[in-house]
């Protein structure tokens, strides 16, 4: 009787300690928010994008890089293969072309989440950072860009053991970036159901160089979209649990400081910089338990958020546009160029609207 009095109490205990991980888990997915609207003038979804625009980042004289088809383990997506478009916002027809791969990549399990751009400031040479997951693994393609062409020319992919699980990454050359791991396991199902009960900050930031490969920053929950500085000097990234933005500073040898931590109210994935003002614009998901319990019928929506002043001590954060989901599905990144404003998602379309 002893026993089965102590295994009943274990049973119970444990019910107990799952029942209490979902309701914290509800609270980080801010799975009671109603998604609101609060629409721009003259929005428009971009063609060819049916199958996700998870990152966009802008570069040049008013182009954009989109990657498209993210297979991310517990989100919607199709069986579509992965692609890169081209977007030139000085046009006015906003029809994003698809760019060609070189004919030595396996566009087969191509696979792209975060990109980043790195132009060489003494040949103006375009270089195109793509993180990849091929077969659910993790690495980090890199690609030169012909205009003229309309087309990639791969590289070189890098891996290591410290990129296990990468989501964004923010170039500082052709060999050197910044890159966050959003999972602290590398086995799927620890990563899909054992870490999310765990709920602890165990993800990081890493810095990658051919000669030197480290973690730099650690204790996010969920570590995310990552940018830099127009001065280079700090690093943002997205905790997108934390429902924060975390300032950090470079350091010696390419380390990190914490600054301070921004909250945002939502759960904010992409980050991109303004490269004139500083600002911050992120894609964010308002309620992301709708994406993991996704339902057509009650469907995920979308929020841009903006970050004024972000190293002062009174940083003036904005929500720029919101959806309930109708127009835009699992926002994932933002960013803008002439009076425009781009919205990718995970899975869903592409958004251009007019901030004036």
């Amino acid at each position: 009787m002893e026993i089965l009095s102590f295994i009943s109490a274990g049973v119970t205990l444990l019910y107990v300690l799952l029942g209490e991980r979902m309701v914290n888990m509800r609270k980080m997915y801010l799975a009671s928010r109603e998604p609101v609207k609060n629409h721009l003038s003259n929005c428009v979804l971009l063609k060819n994008l049916s199958n996700g625009s998870e990152d966009i980042t802008v570069f040049g004289d008013g182009l954009a890089f989109i990657s498209t088809g993210l297979k991310y383990p517990g989100l919607p997506s199709s069986d579509a293969l992965g692609k890169i478009f081209l977007l030139d916002l000085k046009k006015s027809d906003m029809e994003p072309a698809e760019l060609s791969v070189s004919v030595n990549f396996d566009l087969k399990t191509f696979n792209p989440h975060g990109i980043s751009v790195y132009t060489d400031p003494t040949s103006g040479t375009v270089y195109l950072f793509v993180v990849n997951h091929p077969h659910h693994k993790s690495q980090v393609e890199l690609f030169e860009f012909d205009e003229r062409g309309l087309s990639l020319l791969h590289l070189k992919t890098f891996k290591h053991k410290l990129l296990h699980s990468v989501n964004d990454i923010v170039a500082l050359g052709v060999d050197r970036f910044y890159a966050t791991n959003d999972h602290y396991f590398s086995d799927e199902l620890l990563k899909s159901v054992v870490e999310p009960l765990l709920g602890q900050p165990l993800t990081n930031v890493v810095y990658f160089s051919t000669e030197m490969v480290k973690v730099v920053s650690e204790g996010y929950y969920f570590a995310n979209g990552i940018n830099i500085s127009p001065d280079q000097r700090h690093i943002y990234v997205a905790d997108i649990m934390a429902h924060n933005v975390h300032v950090l500073e470079r350091i010696e040898d390419n380390g990190l400081a914490p600054v301070k931590n921004v909250a945002l109210g939502s759960l904010c994935d992409n980050i991109e910089v303004d490269r004139k003002t500083g600002d911050l614009w992120l894609g964010c998901h308002p309620n992301a338990w709708r994406i993991f319990h996704f339902d057509p019928k009650n469907p995920p929506g979308s929020e841009v958020i903006r970050i004024r002043n972000i190293l002062s001590e009174e940083p003036v954060v904005t929500q720029v546009y919101a959806d309930d989901g109708h127009v835009i599905m699992g926002s994932s990144v933002a960013t803008i160029y002439g009076g425009k404003l781009l919205i990718g998602s995970v899975f869903h379309k592409a958004l251009c609207c007019d901030l004036d």
